[in-house]
């Protein structure tokens, strides 16, 4: 059975509650998860994993605009982390990221390169949380054969995506689904999962289990 970090907490989300839906999700496919908020504790175990889940919103925060209580949540990832993410990319690790992954590590610049876009404080915003249709584009293993699908999510809008993006799913005209090779590993982004609603979804469910199966280098199926 593959192994799974998944590195989650943060504001405004009921992380506990999506990475215990994630988990389920792919316990179904073999991947066996572990869920920690100690995000620079986990990474230094990450030569024990496979694979490697980014389910959770860390970042510097602006002072001015989450003061209090929630500045508690303000973090800088360690370069000690940093390397480890990358050197787990570099053994031919896999990356899912999920939902709010571009908003995370903003005080790292290779973050993007890895992630394939960033959020931008001055364009980025998504409407409200509500019914959104997705369009499946197809061209990959993790979507080839599945339908459009109705769920209830946020769309994350006008992110900065790097041009070499190739989205596989989207919604609004936005993409939100893309897999790229990162050094000898793999990353995938999906930009769903906003609550355990995200989760219930059939079609949204198959795609993070192929996205596993294909973050793992193992065979990907073709069923709903």
């Amino acid at each position: 059975m593959a192994r799974n970090l998944i590195l989650s907490g943060g504001l405004f989300h009921d992380f506990p509650a999506t990475s215990a839906a994630l988990a389920g999700t792919l316990a179904e496919v073999g991947v066996e998860s572990d869920i920690t908020e100690d995000i620079a504790g986990g990474l230094a175990d990450a030569p024990e994993y496979q694979l490697i889940t980014i389910n959770a919103l860390r970042w510097r925060m602006p002072q001015q605009r989450f003061a209090g209580e929630r500045a508690r949540w303000r973090f800088e990832l360690p370069a000690a982390a940093r390397t480890a993410l990358l050197d787990h990319l570099e053994r031919g690790g896999g990356l899912l990221c999920m939902h709010t992954a571009p908003v995370c590590f903003d005080d790292w610049q290779g973050w993007p390169r890895v992630l394939g876009a960033c959020w931008d404080w001055s364009k980025s915003q998504h409407p409200p949380l509500g019914w959104a249709t997705v369009r499946v584009h197809g061209g990959h293993p993790v979507v080839d054969g599945l339908r459009d699908f109705d769920l209830v999510d946020e769309v994350y809008s006008d992110l900065s995506v790097l041009p070499d993006v190739t989205p596989l799913a989207s919604s609004m005209g936005q993409p939100l689904l893309w897999a790229r090779p990162v050094r000898r590993g793999r990353v995938l982004y999906d930009a769903l999962g906003h609550d355990t609603r995200s989760y219930d979804n059939p079609v949204h469910r198959t795609i993070l289990q192929r996205a596993a199966l294909w973050l793992l280098k193992r065979p990907v199926g073709f069923s709903e």
